[in-house]
């Protein structure tokens, strides 16, 4: 049987589809800017059709129902990466957390997660009988590979991307058609408070760094900072619209990349349309799984090496906490320490942590004495590097307790060092002004 006959003969309607879920079972949903929204709200029109079947999600940003509380007892929401509408849900006790460093979750699925379904978006076949995860390689390559059953939602406006995007069409087991636009994220605008933490940033990458970065306001400065620079390589999870705007003035060419050279490396997308016709075909960027792209070992290999994340808050330490504020779960472990011990385990790499000063409103320091009760350590004193704000650079690594404290309440903000010299004199029994002349 040719690879046509396969696709015409499992080509279905999303009721035909859905209803070959069972009771119980786990599925993995497609996420971000590949999320199946479309099947997702047909399951939920079914949902009379389902009892406890456990809903596997990193992040949802769609128009999606099925984090609503009166489908309690039909479907189980377990989060790998809360956010937005998963963070509403478990704050109202109708959905619950799995703690995984990104890297892992196709591990995950193997060994503890197993699946019986993946509902993911791909694109049309190609003339070789192969579909394209399109935006979102990450973990759903893994769910698709390791799910006893696969439902594939194709949409003829998912860009095929390049790299090891791809999936056998006689992997999958029902292909629904339907055709959308795809979600877009439009970029951040950068405040004066993100574009002084983006400079900062962009003193520490130097000509040819392959650098990793998210998205948001903290990666769109960072961009902003790096325009000067030159052969700027790109080995991230994810990016968005900054990057090929980089990669279209020259900046960004991968050209000293030691592995991936001329490429651009990632796992997803979350961008506008400009970007998602960009990548659609496009051989400078190459998408990988997961637990490829985020290995620390795979990162370490670029020896020139930056990675820059972002997190809540910071300790007189050096513990940095990214997931959540008290016992508020609003994100997950992610990559960040993937790509931290990667830099570190690379020749000349080096690791960024850059936050603002202060929560947005500026009443509360996000440089503590300690932690919430109930925060989560993402990354610990011992793996942290560099700690920016807007006032300036605190290096880590290789410091004292004491010499950590003093640079970081001199890159705190001016309203509350003096809350914070306080407790370092507590805690050090010196004075903070004696303890300056040996930091």
């Amino acid at each position: 049987m040719n690879w046509i006959r396969y696709y015409k003969e499992h080509l279905v309607s999303a009721e035909e589809a859905l209803l070959h879920i069972k009771d119980h079972d786990r599925v993995f949903l497609g996420h971000v800017c590949a999320e199946p929204e479309f099947l997702i709200n047909e399951m939920v029109r079914l949902k009379e059709h389902f009892h406890d079947v456990e809903l596997v999600q990193m992040l949802s940003i769609g128009e999606v129902d099925h984090y609503k509380p009166e489908l309690q007892g039909h479907f189980r929401i377990n989060s790998l990466f809360a956010g937005g509408n998963a963070t509403i849900a478990m704050k109202g006790g109708y959905a619950d957390f799995t703690p995984v460093h990104f890297s892992r979750i196709p591990l995950l699925f193997r060994k503890a997660l197993p699946l019986d379904v993946a509902i993911v978006v791909v694109t049309p076949p190609d003339a070789h009988g192969k579909v394209s995860l399109g935006v979102s390689v990450d973990c759903t390559k893994a769910a698709v590979k390791s799910a006893k059953m696969v439902i594939a939602m194709v949409n003829d406006q998912m860009p095929y991307t390049m790299g090891e995007s791809t999936i056998d069409v006689e992997r999958i087991d029902f292909f629904v058609e339907h055709s959308t636009s795809i979600h877009e994220v439009q970029p951040a605008e950068i405040s004066e408070v993100f574009r002084k933490i983006g400079q900062h940033c962009a003193s520490l990458v130097k000509d040819g760094d392959t650098i990793q970065l998210g998205i948001g306001e903290l990666p769109n400065a960072v961009l902003e900072g790096l325009r000067n620079k030159k052969h700027i390589g790109i080995h991230t999870e994810m990016f968005s619209d900054g990057v090929m705007k980089l990669m279209k003035a020259g900046v960004i060419d991968n050209s000293q990349k030691v592995i991936h050279k001329n490429k651009v490396v990632t796992s997803f997308l979350m961008g506008t349309k400009e970007l998602y016709d960009f990548v659609d075909k496009n051989d400078d960027v190459h998408f990988y799984s997961i637990d490829y792209v985020n290995n620390s070992w795979i990162i370490a290999q670029n020896d020139h090496f930056v990675s820059i994340n972002s997190c809540i808050e910071v300790d007189l330490m050096g513990q940095v906490a990214s997931e959540n504020i008290g016992f508020m779960q609003i994100s997950g472990t992610g990559g960040q320490l993937d790509f931290i011990r990667g830099a570190a385990m690379a020749e000349h790499g080096i690791s960024v942590i850059a936050m603002p000063s202060t929560t947005k409103d500026g009443k509360t320091s996000k440089i503590v004495s300690l932690l919430k009760e109930g925060a989560t350590v993402t990354t610990g004193r011992a793996d942290v590097d560099y700690i920016i704000t807007e006032y300036g650079i605190a290096r880590m690594q290789g410091r004292t307790l004491k010499q950590r404290a003093c640079g970081l309440i001199q890159i705190a903000h001016p309203d509350f060092r003096e809350g914070l010299i306080r407790e370092f004199e507590r805690r050090f029994s010196c004075t903070y002004e004696e303890a300056l002349k040996s930091c």
